[in-house]
């Protein structure tokens, strides 16, 4: 499941309790020690309002798996943060590399996905396919880091099984070509079915000709965004996701370029928001077509009402919002609109952001 789908799933469930319990965490030792310190008291915390607020009984499965959940994260893998959702139907542990504003347990009818779309709309995901007649490996990665490996009915995929036995036949190159695009046909459908149900482009890590002949019997050869010459030496996943990496920063950045170069044509036909209520407000009705936001610009806030809201200096509570920009991303994203994150100084003339209408 990707992040986004993620997001979808705990923005939608309704249950009492949620509990969302989020921390900053490290990559390294020793300071990861002091995460499980961090969130041991966190989890205290949470089991304390449970039990106060809902009472043993009737939140015992929720009580269980706050006592168990611990055993279940690795602070060896662990990012930059850590956030955990838990309620009567709901266990999921997600680890992002993007710190969260705040060590917190918050706990309601819903859960706390804020973090979540901080981070998703300041990320990419794609998926890396290694590809060789020897083998194929398909990761699922996140900016420069592999979130997992992917596995199913047809990944791994392991040597060609189109192997001609007869000597003389493997002379021919023809047939030996043949065989080979049967082969990467059969991994282009299966790599089309996963980037169709994730809704991800794919970075493909082979040989100029393995790439040539994965094109030449693509049924769409649109999925795949990018090559990468491959390094039999350096063919691990901190390698590979190096290379998928900085062919989607670039790609990014032409992306960028040419939204920029359109918003400036919107401004004629009075299409253009700079002005941050207007945006929110267009986004969740869902007049957004696309949206650049100036690299890590934030806004926190307190909301009058669905509509509207003050500029506050810091949130301090769970009633206000550590960054509208965050929800003004999602708003626009999830109803089919495209969101930038950029540090061209081209979008300065906008100001810190800027919003493309539909109408």
């Amino acid at each position: 499941m990707t992040l986004k789908e993620k997001i979808k799933k705990l923005a939608n469930e309704t249950n009492n309790p949620c509990v969302t319990i989020s921390l900053n965490t490290h990559r390294t030792h020793p300071d990861s020690l002091k995460d499980e310190i961090l969130l041991k008291n966190l989890l205290n915390e949470a089991d304390k309002r449970v039990t106060d607020e809902y009472g043993k009984r009737s939140a015992a499965t929720v009580l269980n798996k706050i006592s168990d959940v611990a055993d279940k994260i690795n602070r060896d893998h662990n990012l930059d943060s850590l956030h955990i959702f838990l309620s009567q139907d709901t266990e999921e542990i997600i680890k992002l590399s993007w710190p969260t504003y705040q060590d917190k347990v918050s706990i309601g009818n819903t859960f706390d996905v804020r973090p979540l779309i901080k981070a998703y709309n300041r990320s990419t995901e794609y998926l890396i396919l290694v590809l060789s007649q020897g083998g194929v490996t398909l990761y699922d990665a996140v900016n420069d880091n592999i979130t997992k490996e992917i596995k199913n009915d047809d990944f791994r995929f392991g040597e060609t099984p189109y192997y001609i036995p007869d000597r003389e036949e493997r002379s021919d190159a023809k047939r030996v070509d043949d065989m080979i695009r049967e082969f990467f046909n059969q991994v282009d459908k299966a790599l089309i079915k996963v980037a169709n149900e994730k809704e991800l482009k794919c970075i493909v890590i082979c040989t100029e000709d393995n790439f040539s002949k994965l094109m030449e019997v693509s049924d769409n050869p649109e999925t795949y965004t990018g090559h990468a010459l491959i390094d039999y030496d350096k063919s691990k996943p901190h390698d590979v996701v190096k290379q998928g990496w900085e062919i989607i920063k670039n790609l990014l950045e032409e992306q960028t370029k040419t939204a920029i170069a359109e918003m400036d044509d919107a401004v004629s036909q009075h299409k253009v928001l700079t002005d941050l209520q207007e945006i929110y407000q267009a986004a969740i009705d869902g007049r957004g077509d696309v949206l650049i936001i100036y690299e890590d610009f934030s806004q926190p806030v307190r909301m009058n009402d669905e509509r509207t809201f003050e500029f506050i200096a810091e949130a301090t509570s769970p009633e206000e919002n550590d960054d509208i920009i965050s929800d003004i991303a999602w708003e626009v994203m999830s109803k089919g609109g495209k969101v930038f994150f950029t540090k061209q100084e081209e979008i300065r003339k906008f100001g810190d952001i800027v919003l493309r209408t539909r109408y």
